[in-house]
Order: C-alpha cells, then sequence, then structure tokens
C-alpha cells in the first residue's frame, strides 16, 4: 500500500486514508452543490435540477457496474492481462455509453412529459455526456482495483469541482433556464473527471481467455441488476414524487431526500475500501469477517449518530441547509434519514457478498428494491407515508440479509 509522508512532522498517511479523506470532501462538495441549486432555484425550479442529479444516479447502476467489474477483475488478474482487460472494457463502455446517450436524446420530449419538467433540451444535453460518463468509469474501476487511491481521489475531485464552480457559475451569469445550465454544467465536468486517464504501455496484450470472459459476464449480469435496484432503492421514491406531487411538493421531497441520504452517500465510500480488500483477502484464503465487521461497525456508529442529529435539530438543519422556504418537511427528516440507514447497513452486507461471488444476497435486495416501488406507486397519498414505506421495506430487507450472513457463517464453519 503506497503512502505519502509529510516531512516536516514525519507522519505517513496512507493511500486509501487519503482516499477516505478525498470521499468526505467530494460528499462535501457534491452537497454544496445541491444545496446552492436549492437555494438559488427554489423548491420549483430546484425539483427540475434535482431531476437531472438523479437522473445521473440511475445512470450510475452502469457506471458502477463498470466500476466494480474492473475493479474486480482487474485485482484478479496478472501484469500484461490487466491492461488487455482494461482495453476491453474501455471499448464496450463506450459503445454502450453512445446507445444509451442517443436513447435519452430521443427519448428527451417523452421524459419532459413524464417528469412534467420545463425543458426537454436538458434531457438532450445530458444525453451527450453518458459515453464520457462510462468511459470515465472504467478508469476508476482500474485505480480502485490496483488501489491506486491517488489517482481515484483525483478523478472524483475534478468532477466535483468543476460540476460545482461551472453549474453556478452559469447560473449566475447566463440568461438561459436554469434546468438546461444545470445539465451543461454536468455535461462538462465529465471530462476532468477522466484524468488522470491510464494510458496502456504494452502494445501486444495476451488474449482475456473464454472462461474469463464468462465469468465477467455472470459478474456484469448480476452486478447490473443489483446496482439498478440499488440506484431504484436510492432515487426512486424522488422519480414518482416527481411524477405524482406537484412541483413545489416535489421540490420539497428533493431536499428531504438530499439531507437524509447523506449517510448513504458517506457508507458508500466504506464501500468502496471494502470490495477490492474483501477479494484480496479471499485471493489469498484469509479470513474476511472481521473485516467486514470493522466496516459494518463504522456504517452502524454513522447511521446512529446521523438519524439522532436529524431527530432532535430537524428545523435547524434544513434551515440552514436550504432556508425557511423548505421548513415543511422537517418532521420527516429523522424517518427519511432511518430508510436511508437501514439501505446503507444493507448494502454493505451485499457488496461483501458480491465481492465472494455469493449472489443471492443481490437478487434478495432487488427483489425488496422492486417491492418498495410499487408500494409506493399504489399508495402515495402523501409524502410522509412514502418514507413510511421505506423505513418497514428496508427493515425487513437489512433483517433477511444479516439471517443471510449467519446461515453462510454456520455453512461455513461446517465446511471446515
Amino acid at each position: 500500500m503506497s503512502t505519502l509522508r509529510i516531512a516536516r512532522y514525519n507522519l505517513k498517511i496512507e493511500a486509501s486514508q487519503v482516499f477516505m479523506i478525498s470521499a468526505m470532501v467530494v460528499n462535501v462538495g457534491n452537497y454544496l452543490y445541491n444545496l446552492a441549486l436549492g437555494r438559488l432555484l427554489g423548491p420549483q425550479a430546484f425539483a427540475d435540477a434535482a431531476i437531472l442529479v438523479t437522473f445521473l444516479l440511475i445512470l450510475s447502476f452502469i457506471a458502477m457496474t463498470l466500476q466494480l467489474s474492473v475493479a474486480k477483475f482487474t485485482g484478479s488478474f496478472d501484469t500484461d492481462k490487466k491492461e488487455a482487460f482494461l482495453k476491453y472494457s474501455r471499448k464496450f463502455s463506450l459503445y454502450l455509453g453512445c446507445i444509451a446517450g442517443l436513447l435519452v436524446i430521443l427519448m428527451a420530449g417523452k421524459l419532459q412529459l413524464w417528469f412534467n419538467t420545463e425543458s426537454s433540451g436538458m434531457f438532450r444535453i445530458f444525453g451527450m455526456g453518458i459515453p464520457v460518463y462510462f468511459l470515465m468509469s472504467v478508469n476508476r474501476g482500474y485505480f480502485q482495483g490496483e488501489q491506486q487511491f491517488i489517482n481515484l481521489s483525483i478523478t472524483y475531485q475534478a468532477e466535483m469541482l468543476s460540476r460545482l464552480f461551472l453549474t453556478l457559475a452559469f447560473i449566475l451569469m447566463l440568461p438561459f433556464q436554469s434546468s438546461e445550465l444545470v445539465a451543461l454544467g454536468i455535461f462538462i465536468s465529465l471530462f476532468p473527471g477522466i484524468f488522470p486517464f491510464k494510458r496502456i504501455k504494452t502494445k501486444i496484450l495476451p488474449a482475456i481467455s473464454s472462461t474469463d470472459i464468462s465469468h465477467l459476464k455472470k459478474f456484469i449480469l448480476v452486478t447490473a441488476f443489483y446496482e439498478l435496484t440499488q440506484i431504484l432503492i436510492n432515487n426512486g421514491d424522488i422519480l414518482l414524487v416527481k411524477h405524482f406531487f406537484d412541483t413545489h411538493s416535489a421540490g420539497l421531497y428533493a431536499s428531504l431526500a438530499l439531507i437524509g441520504r447523506g449517510v448513504y452517500f458517506v457508507a458508500w465510500m466504506f464501500v468502496m475500501l471494502l470490495l477490492p480488500k474483501v477479494v484480496q483477502r479471499h485471493k489469498e484464503n484469509k479470513d474476511t469477517t472481521r473485516l467486514f465487521f470493522k466496516y459494518l461497525g463504522m456504517v452502524a456508529t454513522l447511521s446512529i449518530l446521523v438519524i439522532l442529529t436529524n431527530l432532535l435539530v430537524p428545523e435547524l438543519i434544513i434551515s440552514m441547509l436550504f432556508g425557511n422556504a423548505y421548513l415543511e418537511v422537517s418532521g420527516l427528516l429523522w424517518k427519511y434519514a432511518m430508510a436511508s440507514s437501514l439501505f446503507a447497513l444493507a448494502n454493505v452486507f451485499v457488496y461483501y457478498f458480491l465481492s465472494l461471488d455469493k449472489y443471492l444476497p443481490v437478487l434478495i435486495s432487488g427483489i425488496f428494491g422492486i417491492l418498495q416501488l410499487a408500494m409506493i406507486y399504489l399508495e402515495h397519498s402523501s409524502l410522509e407515508k412514502i418514507v413510511e414505506i421505506q423505513i418497514l421495506v428496508m427493515t425487513t430487507l437489512l433483517a433477511i440479509q444479516i439471517g443471510y450472513f449467519f446461515y453462510h457463517i454456520k455453512k461455513t464453519s461446517h465446511r471446515s
């Protein structure tokens, strides 16, 4: 593991620690980005902006599938085979990105009608950036698999900072519709996120065996299914609220979701560190449960602190972050934080088993993701009801994941 040395104080900082700090900065920057949009645009216009951000998160089910697949197989392969796999992954990501981007551009008018937005142009601008987004994710997957956390940190920082400052500059200086300016900021920010770009140095690369390709396809399908259900769990409620409720209510709910989901995004950086470490230990036939409990404990502690804070001072939090125009939903803040915390904890179990090539928890999570969306679709009488449905579904999901974990431990101990 590489380290950074601060000579004056004789301190050593591991690259993974740098990534943790960087991930925290990125999350703070993304929060500032959304908070600034909420304050500048107001609830109604912020609802449209939130749709674009949510769209980016929804598409990340493909992007994260690419990233995790590259990370896992990069960590498993040796020498030149890593570069051969990277080249293969880049071509695939560009083909997939072009198809997905074209679909979004062609469906822009229908997307505008479904989500009740003021502009269809924002979806067209967004669609043009999808190939770049997927290519960026493959590049990040290589750095993650190689545990080059310094380079991985730089890509996230570059994307976040450019999006934050460019979007705000566009809104304050250019006389266009705010939603299109937000889309333009997202599109341009993807290009800095590609760097540093891993260059393939070897000219003659070894072929990837049919066994490896078969394993890769299986992993991609399972991971894509899980990432899709995860994204739907975490963002589907926002899309359904935007469809069923008026623009003002949708803007209020978007602010609620942004604050309440904070625990999930912080937990995400723990998962990013967990996956390559579990893969490496499993490859070396070492115990992985202690590592799992370490990261699960971190997420659990964080969740408790976030829920308590949102329960004790919800009005203060909302007024400070978004302003008094959003205070109507302050009573729901701790409930949404609880739903997100339950999901974050369940997510640690799923990624752990995904690292061990155990796919049943993925299927379980997918079933509950679909169940949550179906329940919200059928029962959406109020914003409070939507949040309570999420708490119920996520509590059941976490309980089942815990049960499967102990079943797996018992089964493994009997074999040994």
